[in-house]
């Protein structure tokens, strides 16, 4: 698949580069199209053609982007600094990337840890760093795998999967798909739901992934996959080896402090009654949030925001967040 460059790189630019790329071939699309058509199965097959003629109008191009800078990170490792790691082999990818005509690669990735340590959490991140999309695909509620490469046209029901929707509805060539919790992916002897990963994860096959369905060759060469997992098991040996495996450790206890700040800080920022509250949070405050997993402080501190603001205080204090909830593991902290 082709590209070209839009936006022209400049030491000076803080904004993500982009580049045009395009993710099919129209030709293909206008052949299958046409054949649709002279089988006089219209009727039969009205949501392929209709996915057809929607690709033929949207067209084949699509934004490739990247970051204009490595700097632009600085903040991703305060943010989340129990992936130190994982942003450490990001950067070499985003490094290698720079001052060149070159898209963005980044090997796929496995961010494998306990729940609720913020493995989606950095994903989302990582996609607004990229300036691109971000899709999220839960395995654990995926039972076949044509929710990834689509199920045959021949079918009742019958539709593209994600990965096609993802390049050929979205804005991007190259968006971040996160593979949620990989690992509880079910299968049985009919269907794989990772079946399609075997080519996607693969650079050469990926360039020319073929959707199930739609049968048009899509270019997802340059979709940047992160998995998560809690633990290797069920994860097929062949994929793994397509992936670079980060094990994702708990935040100590000053981590996930600096967590918590950045949090409170972040959601008093990205709110108008976020100037009625106190730019710090009282250190008593930070004690009790860091002794939550991360997925958990956000919805404590909208609690104790909005119990600050019943008050009429511009101070939240720690009887205004929620108590720790009963009969449920904590995340275990790193010494």
């Amino acid at each position: 698949m082709t590209s070209h460059s839009l936006v022209p790189q400049s030491p000076a630019l803080r904004l993500p580069v982009a580049q045009m790329r395009n993710v099919f071939h129209p030709g293909d699309v206008e052949r299958k199209l046409a054949r649709l058509q002279e089988s006089g199965n219209q009727r039969e097959y009205e949501t392929l053609r209709t996915v057809y003629e929607r690709m033929l109008e949207r067209g084949p191009e699509r934004f490739q982007v990247k970051p204009s800078g490595v700097p632009d990170m600085a903040s991703l490792y305060e943010q989340l600094p129990n992936f130190t790691e994982v942003l450490d082999d990001v950067k070499r990818h985003v490094a290698l990337a720079q001052d060149s005509s070159d898209g963005l690669e980044v090997t796929p990735m496995l961010l494998l840890g306990p729940p609720g340590i913020g493995k989606t959490h950095f994903a989302r991140h990582l996609a607004e760093l990229l300036g691109t999309g971000m899709n999220l695909l839960p395995m654990s509620s995926m039972t076949a795998g044509w929710l990834l490469s689509g199920s045959s046209a021949q079918w009742k029901g019958a539709r593209p999967g994600k990965v096609f929707e993802a390049l050929v509805e979205g804005e991007y060539a190259n968006p971040v798909i996160v593979v949620d919790e990989i690992d509880k992916a079910s299968s049985d002897a009919q269907y794989d739901p990772l079946g399609a990963l075997y080519s996607l994860l693969e650079y050469d096959t990926a360039q020319s992934f073929t959707d199930e369905f739609a049968e048009v060759a899509i270019d997802a060469s340059q979709v940047i996959w992160i998995t998560t997992a809690n633990d290797t098991r069920g994860i097929p040996d062949p994929i793994l080896n397509r992936m670079n495996v980060f094990e994702v450790e708990a935040p100590t206890l000053d981590q996930a402090r600096t967590i918590a700040r950045n949090l409170y800080q972040g959601i008093r920022a990205g709110h108008d009654w976020g100037r009625l509250i106190d730019p710090e949070p009282l250190d008593d405050v930070l004690d009790h949030l860091a002794q939550m997993p991360p997925r958990e402080m956000r919805r404590a501190l909208m609690t104790g925001f909005g119990n600050a603001r019943l008050d009429r205080r511009s101070t939240v204090e720690i009887t205004d967040l929620p108590k720790a909830a009963t009969g449920r593991s904590r995340i275990g902290f790193v010494q």
